[in-house]
């Protein structure tokens, strides 16, 4: 059986849903077109996709062409779910970028583009709405030279456009045009074409799987112009999917839930997953398959095993995104990036806030990007973002799938704080009004960045229980998650230097007494009010997200968006000439972003195209670093805190 798994990747409103939707017609898969705008596309299935006509996650459908099997991974266009697009991108064989015959090259066809190929998916190009007024190939054309910097083999000609009457013909793969075009990049066709030998089909099919080109067809999803002819090119140019005997091994690119409950969604690379197999995902113990449902051309059906090459929804692994089974190929796999924004979200109505918490943490466990952090204390819930709409997301699917109205506030930079030096501090039981059964010495000093937080039980092992060094490392990092200025803490060791405790113990004839024994909970206290002495005595800085921009841009506004950059604290290091365009890059940080955004359309006409992603933390400088209020109490303040949280 041949597979293809396809991903239909565009920017917003350029129409990938609808050629999705048009492709499953004309393959029998569905019996009348959806239309994006009534809300009736079978892989907009969220309430908030089909009323805002955009697509938010990732889905996958079957269709069947001929003797192949594809499986179709409808993804988002909209700029806020770019991590959504590239988690899909990592599992695909081939895609098609759609991109709109009348606004032609957009900013986040530059973006898309760029993930595929940094991580290496065979493309086609589809330019779509050759029915519509405005339509102009040849400047589509022309775009994808420019912005795109590929060579694009033109394998269709289109007749009428700009009007509902278009038609589009496929041209032979030996026709003189598609010849010349291959012969651009590749010698074998150039040395046959300049002397006049005839080129043969077969030869220039081999070209366009090999080299650096880009076959290109035109059409309208909406009328159906052009599709037949996409398909027979898909069928005849797009790799299959590899069929790789030996253990199995998957990729998971999607969690969801449904009515029987939490599913992962896997790419098998190799081998052979079966019902009741055990599984091991990142250092965790093997866990169990209970259901495996394969995407097929009837649907998402449950079969007894999936194989490699398939789509299946997975249930009974604990995954999450970007997790492997077994051992996949190491392409070049799309890193989550820290978020930089955050905000604080709360309930429309009071009562129904553990109910927030609830539906919050079952999202951040689907999704990676969904960074939560509760405060069950203070009953808060606190968020940290993507983007704008990210927030549109979170508050539809609270709302639909659990019930739960929410307003969000607070929304600003996201930022972290490293340790700047060494402190140490020290407790002991009953002393400088400790009421805990328990004593800690702990040291806390930067490490190098990457490096997260590490404990290190220090001289205590064999002196303390395992339960109690637990306890301590859980009340070290508790009390690191708002630093001094109310950051995040990161980077940094802690080491244990000394401890205190009282036995087990219990009074004549009676069992276990509390008030004359030390438990986990002392540790586990009394640690968060050690580390953050040390904390104080070692000093952090505030350090703010950098983002490393790339700006295309015509030449001759070079100066003015330079001087905007400038304005907002970019570093540029780097400019290179694509034709008549520009390539600045360089860095910038976040909170800088939004308003070079806004202004950059009026500076270059609409012509720019900014992409950016997160690039490093930098310390704050040259103005007092922003801070956050302490959530709960606080246990830099001792007597507060031993009130708050008494044994």
């Amino acid at each position: 059986m041949a597979l293809l798994n396809l991903g239909i990747v565009a920017h917003v409103d350029a129409g990938k849903t609808s050629l999705t939707e048009r492709l499953l017609y004309e393959a029998g898969a569905v019996t009348r077109l959806g239309s994006v705008d009534d809300g009736t596309t079978r892989t907009d299935s969220m309430e908030l996709e089909r009323r805002r006509g955009i697509t938010i996650r990732a889905a996958v459908t079957s269709i069947r062409l001929g003797e192949l099997t594809v499986n179709l991974l409808d993804t988002p266009g909209h700029p806020d779910f770019i991590a959504e697009v590239e988690r899909s991108l990592a599992v695909l064989d081939a895609a098609v970028l759609v991109i709109s015959g009348v606004e032609g090259v957009q900013p986040q066809t530059v973006a898309i583009w760029r993930a595929l190929r940094r991580i290496g998916v065979p493309t086609m190009l589809f330019v779509n709405k050759v029915d519509r007024r405005g339509a102009d190939v040849p400047r589509v054309v022309s775009q994808v030279r420019r912005r795109l910097g590929t060579t694009p083999v033109i394998l269709t000609k289109v007749a009428g456009q700009g009007t509902y009457e278009a038609r589009v013909r496929a041209l032979g793969l030996d026709a003189e045009s598609v010849v010349e075009a291959v012969a651009e990049a590749d010698d074998a066709v150039a040395e046959r074409w300049l002397t006049g030998e005839p080129v043969r089909a077969r030869e220039v099919r081999r070209a366009l799987r090999r080299d650096e080109l880009t076959p290109l067809t035109c059409g309208s999803a909406i009328t159906g112009a052009g599709v037949p002819q996409l398909r027979h090119f898909l069928t005849d140019l797009m790799p299959r999917a590899a069929s790789h005997d030996g253990p199995p091994a998957g990729t998971v690119f999607a969690v969801d839930r449904d009515g029987h409950g939490r599913r992962a969604w896997l790419r098998l690379w190799s081998g052979c997953l079966r019902v009741r197999d055990k599984v091991q995902l990142a250092e965790g113990r093997p866990q169990t398959v209970t259901e495996i449902a394969v995407s097929e051309p009837g649907g998402v059906l449950v079969r007894s095993a999936a194989s490699a090459g398939q789509i299946a929804a997975v249930r009974g692994l604990s995954a999450r995104i970007g997790q492997h089974v077994g051992d996949p190929p190491r392409r070049d796999l799309y890193r989550f990036p820290p978020p930089t924004r955050q905000a604080l979200v709360e309930p429309v109505e009071p009562s129904q806030r553990l109910a927030l918490f609830a539906g919050l943490a079952e999202l951040a466990d689907e999704d990676p990007l969904v960074d939560l952090r509760l405060d069950e204390a203070q009953g808060e819930a606190v968020i940290r973002l993507h983007g704008e709409v990210q927030k549109e997301v979170i508050a539809s699917l609270l709302e639909d799938r659990y019930g739960v109205k929410v307003r969000f506030s607070g929304t600003l930079t996201a930022c972290i704080e490293r340790v700047a030096g060494t402190g140490a501090a020290e407790d002991r039981i009953k002393e400088r009004g400790n009421p805990y059964l328990a004593g800690v010495g702990l040291r806390i000093e930067a490490a190098p960045v990457g490096h997260g937080i590490e404990f290190r039980p220090g001289v205590e092992p064999g002196r303390l229980t395992p339960a109690f060094l637990a306890a301590t490392e859980e009340g070290a990092r508790a009390a690191l998650r708002q630093g001094r200025h109310g950051w995040p803490v990161t980077d940094c060791v802690v080491t244990m230097t000394s401890s205190q405790y009282w036995p087990r113990q219990s009074r004549p004839h009676q069992k276990f007494d509390k008030s004359i024994s030390s438990v986990a909970a002392d540790f586990r206290h009394l640690a968060q009010v050690v580390v953050t002495a040390a904390l104080g005595r070692a000093g952090t800085r505030v350090c703010q997200p950098i983002e490393r921009f790339d700006v295309n841009l015509p030449a001759d506004t070079f100066d003015a968006v330079t001087a905007l950059l400038g304005r907002a604290g970019a570093v540029i290091d780097d400019t290179s000439a694509t034709g008549e365009y520009l390539e600045v890059s360089g860095t910038l940080p976040s909170a800088r972003i939004p308003p070079v955004v806004a202004a950059l359309p009026d500076l270059t006409g609409g012509e720019a195209v900014l992409t950016t992603h997160f690039d490093h933390y930098a310390p704050v400088t040259g103005e007092a670093p922003p801070t956050l209020p302490h959530r709960g109490p606080d246990p830099a303040d001792r007597e507060a805190w031993f009130r708050a949280v008494p044994r």
